[in-house]
């Protein structure tokens, strides 16, 4: 079984060639950082332009790279939502188009759940286990029962981790994407410098909040000599990473009870996204994954951000299910995993 997998839900243009083994055949991955770094964040219309302009030529050299043709792929996977529409319908066009040209199953996939699945990629990890998912524009936690089959347990009731990233290294002058820019200068930054909220630390509950921690940012970078010395740029970055891994720390750990309480067999905790990537937050919660007989599984960094790998393997999941889409699939902005959930977490800790 081997699949084709496209995702153009954000700012990088993916294609993908993988198979029922877990190989990954190909692998490639575009990216628009340099497009949208004059902006300090992503432009959609020029996100769109910019998946529309080199799609066709990323899928033929994934073909080529993975050493098949059309003619020895078994379906089209193509992320159909959630992201920014008019990326998302450049993917989702071009994935529909060669499903209809070769008479192939086309699948459309979430990109939530491309991330969900993303640790039965890497690991072959086996059903329930709990996920963290942060991202850009995403940080709920969610009980994986099976494919297609997702309970959450909490999410963010303001912003998400990764904007909170983006913001303050905006603020900090370090430039786009916030979050790899804040890991760097962190690294030689005091942690205990600056003492940042830790929103919603020891409630009930598994809700996340980051509009404080912002706040708490913007208020002690406006008091400072503008602009601030290197020194105080790496200490408010390490002070604002510890803050948000001990926050994602401690409502996870209501999520692990939650969850145990719910699925006895589980022992597993994934964390999946592209904040996943954060060494400090993966140290974080390899500690709490200790202290709760769990085992953590974080996918590697290049399965953590936008990839189609992600997208191929959710679509042999789903082909393997014969879960197949038509092609009248309309793609989304907005897709959640567990449409049963409202906002603010189901269920208290």
């Amino acid at each position: 079984m081997i699949v084709l997998g496209i995702e153009t839900s954000c700012d990088e243009t993916a294609a993908a060639v993988i198979d029922g083994r877990r190989q990954r055949l190909s692998d490639l991955v575009l990216s628009q950082t340099e497009l949208h770094t004059p902006y300090g964040g992503i432009v959609p219309e020029i996100a769109a332009r910019a998946h529309l302009d080199h799609i066709d030529r990323l899928i033929a050299q994934a073909l080529a790279e993975a050493r098949i043709g059309l003619d020895r792929i078994d379906a089209v996977a193509a992320t159909c939502g959630p992201g920014l529409i008019g990326g998302v319908l450049v993917g989702a066009m071009t994935g529909k188009a060669i499903a209809l040209a070769r008479n192939l199953p086309f699948l459309a996939i979430n990109h939530l759940e491309g991330h969900a699945l993303s640790a039965r990629l890497s690991d072959d990890v086996a059903f329930p286990y709990l996920l963290l998912l942060v991202s850009g524009g995403h940080c709920q936690l969610l009980a994986v029962e099976g494919v297609g089959r997702y309970a959450r347990l909490g999410t963010t009731i303001d912003d998400a981790v990764g904007e909170a990233f983006d913001k303050t290294a905006k603020l900090l002058g370090l430039g786009y994407p916030g979050g790899p820019a804040i890991e760097r200068a962190a690294a030689a930054g005091d942690p205990a410098r600056y003492d940042f909220p830790r929103p919603l630390r020891g409630r009930p509950g598994c809700d996340f909040s980051f509009a404080g921690l912002k706040t708490a940012v913007r208020q002690t970078v406006e008091a400072l000599p503008a602009p601030p010395d290197p020194g105080t740029v790496a200490d408010i970055a390490a002070s604002f990473q510890m803050a948000v891994a001990d926050a994602l720390a401690n409502r996870t750990a209501n999520a692990i009870a939650l969850f145990r309480a719910r699925y006895p067999a589980g022992r597993t905790l994934v964390v999946a996204g592209g904040v996943a990537a954060n060494t400090m937050l993966r140290q974080r919660l390899t500690a709490l994954a200790v202290q709760s007989a769990m085992t953590l599984v974080a996918p590697p960094p290049r399965l953590c951000t936008d990839n189609a790998a992600m997208i191929a393997w959710a679509g042999i999941e789903r082909l393997k299910l014969g879960l197949i889409d038509g092609l009248d699939f309309a793609p989304r902005p907005r897709w959640p995993l567990d449409p049963a959930a409202t906002q603010g977490s189901r269920a208290k800790a």
